[in-house]
């Protein structure tokens, strides 16, 4: 599966996988994999390291996500991007919006 998620129990850390593609394919199990999460304080963490494709579209969702954070207070971190995903987001200047750990 391209997409796998977890919530933490205390719903304080929501973890996101995405691999191979992230595309547009992947919009609505994207945005299902956190919109139930409407408290303050989460870390929504966005593990790339398996994603070695990303076009513009997912830049798109990620600033959606990005939105659902900020209304509620918490944050994004993308986690260890493909090299290939982390020259388009050093390219869009993602580094600006979200926090990424290489």
């Amino acid at each position: 599966m391209p997409i796998s998620a977890s919530v933490s129990d205390d719903k304080r850390h929501v973890d996101i996988s995405i691999s191979d593609r992230f595309d547009y394919s992947l919009h609505q199990p994207f945005r299902d994999s956190y919109k139930d999460v409407n408290q303050s304080g989460v870390t929504y963490k966005l593990d790339l390291s398996q994603a070695s494709y990303m076009d513009s579209s997912a830049l798109g969702m990620v600033l959606l996500l990005k939105e659902h954070a900020d209304g509620q207070g918490s944050k994004v971190v993308i986690a260890k991007p493909h090299p290939s995903v982390a020259k388009i987001l050093k390219i869009a200047n993602f580094d600006r919006f979200v926090t990424i750990e290489a």
